[in-house]
């Protein structure tokens, strides 16, 4: 009640959950902009009475880029639900504890920005969300330092990535967010093979003269000829020779990343691929716990909007129902819309298992169509199968001479009946349907990605600054142009169209 915020909206008169409810506001990103630009210039108590110690960029993906306030507070609350989650994690697979892992760090590959901030805007790496004691102790096992992200090219932040990681035969766990972050790393590893084991074996790196001149030294200090040789004998498209006890691959795996989970879990047989819970700058709303993905209700406060637009509180969920988290935060987001539709799966307990289906935000609307995310994700699913997965798949709309349209841009394969499905799939929007029967849209068609569709997709994307670590995967995007972006063509060009050829 101490702060700008409280005192705007009466919260020395807020008694009950009821009244909180009347006073505050459903807020997005937009209605907490002013807050946030006195937080910048260095004004103290405008959203909490704790310090905001940093200014976390996240997702431009479908809007500005925000920056989401940090304290002590929000610390603590993402902390009560990793404490839960590394310990189920370690029940589930007992030898994760005894040697090093990997931590996504994403590059900061962006152009320099003059950004006027009183407060940091940023951290230097993705473990201080775990703040005091836990950053401690997973840096302490990172095969993968955070001076990687300072690489100053995304090819030379890959290949000291997999340098880094080859040096790590003990690799117990891999923990990133996009799967097909992980897939790509892999796809580097049979044409930079012997370069990487010859740096291996010498204490090199090719990519040395790409990270700062005092960083160098720190990153591989001595040669490793002994497991170079040990390598040498195994497979580099079989990633579990290379790390034979890795025991644990955590990624998103909900939503748009599923079929990208599907994929790389192929090239892990037998291994266990947990799919991460719905995590994201602002709040810690699932955690993983055995085949569930609970609500994290020790960490915020939550709320729901059902279909009907009725908000409604945890203990009101129904299985099968889907919803739109609202969270309220100690980083100072009141009542804040997330824009991440769930579905209850389930309960552990009395506390609800929540499966992400997509950005409720995420809508892609040229003519009255208005196709969502969810939507899109759950057409394109029932157009493939275990056995067709592509790579890397994208729905946006597409603009030529003879008019606008949607694409799917796949990289992999793709047969024309499954172009007609998703066609016929799409139709079952009204809106949708309705555009086409007026002739606004023209026919669904494919374009076929040659390759790194989902690289070249997140670079797109980091082109006005953002990292790539802050850019959430999507399987619907409401920019055309893609076709001016992938290398490959469209479907009538081809003839038996197979992309991984």
């Amino acid at each position: 009640m101490h702060t700008a915020f409280g005192k705007a909206h009466g919260f020395q008169d807020i008694q009950s959950y009821t009244d909180f409810a009347e006073k505050v506001p459903l807020t997005d990103y937009d209605a907490l902009l002013p807050w946030i630009d006195r937080i910048r210039q260095g004004e103290q108590c405008v959203l909490t009475n704790e310090p905001v110690t940093h200014l976390v960029p996240t997702s431009g993906t479908t809007g500005a880029r925000k920056l989401i306030p940090f304290t002590k507070g929000l610390q603590r609350e993402f902390n009560a639900a990793i404490g839960p989650w590394l310990i189920d994690l370690q029940s589930q697979a007992p030898g994760l504890l005894g040697g090093p892992a990997y931590w996504s760090i994403t590059p900061a590959i962006r152009p320099k920005q003059a950004e006027t901030s009183v407060v940091p805007i940023g951290f230097e790496a993705d473990t201080a969300y775990l703040g005091g004691i836990r950053k401690k102790l997973v840096d302490a096992v990172m095969a993968v330092g955070s001076w990687v992200q300072h690489a100053d090219s995304i090819e030379a932040f890959r290949y000291i990535t997999l340098l880094a990681l080859l040096r790590c035969p003990e690799l117990r766990l891999i923990s990133i967010w996009h799967p097909s972050f992980l897939s790509l790393l892999l796809d580097g590893l049979p044409s930079q093979w012997e370069t990487l084991l010859t740096d291996l074996e010498q204490g090199t790196c090719k990519y040395a003269e790409a990270l700062p001149p005092e960083m160098r030294r720190a990153c591989f200090s001595h040669p490793l000829p002994k497991h170079a040789r040990d390598l040498r004998r195994t497979n580099p498209l079989c990633p579990r020779e290379i790390w034979p006890k890795l025991c644990v691959i955590s990624c998103w795996a909900n939503g748009a990343s599923e079929l990208a989970a599907k994929e790389l879990g192929k090239r892990f047989p037998g291994l266990l691929l947990q799919p991460k819970g719905l995590i994201a700058s602002e709040a810690f709303v699932t955690l993983p716990f055995g085949s569930y993905q609970p609500l994290a209700i020790h960490s915020h406060f939550f709320e729901f909007i059902d279909a009907d637009g009725r908000i409604l509180l945890v203990d009101t969920l129904k299985e099968g129902e889907t919803y739109e988290v609202v969270v309220t935060t100690a980083g100072g987001l009141w009542r804040y819309r997330l824009g991440d539709r769930v579905q209850v799966s389930g309960f552990v307990g009395k506390t609800p298992s929540l499966r992400f289906l997509g950005r409720s935000g995420n809508i892609s609307d040229r003519f009255g169509e208005k196709l969502s995310e969810a939507f899109v994700a759950q057409a394109i699913h029932e157009c493939f199968d275990e056995h067709t997965l592509p790579r890397f798949v994208l729905l946006a709309p597409e603009e030529d001479a003879h008019g606008c349209r949607y694409t799917i841009y796949v990289e992999g394969v793709i047969q024309t009946n499954q172009v007609e499905k998703l066609e016929h799939l799409l139709r079952q929007n009204p809106h949708y349907a309705y555009c086409r029967d007026l002739g606004q849209l023209l026919s669904l068609r494919a374009f076929i990605i040659n390759k790194n569709g989902y690289e070249l997709y997140v670079e797109r994307l980091a082109a006005p600054g953002a990292r790539l670590g802050d850019i959430k995967p999507v399987i619907l995007s409401s920019l055309s142009g893609w076709q001016n972006v992938f290398p490959g063509a469209h479907i009538e060009a081809l003839s038996n169209v197979d992309a991984s050829k």
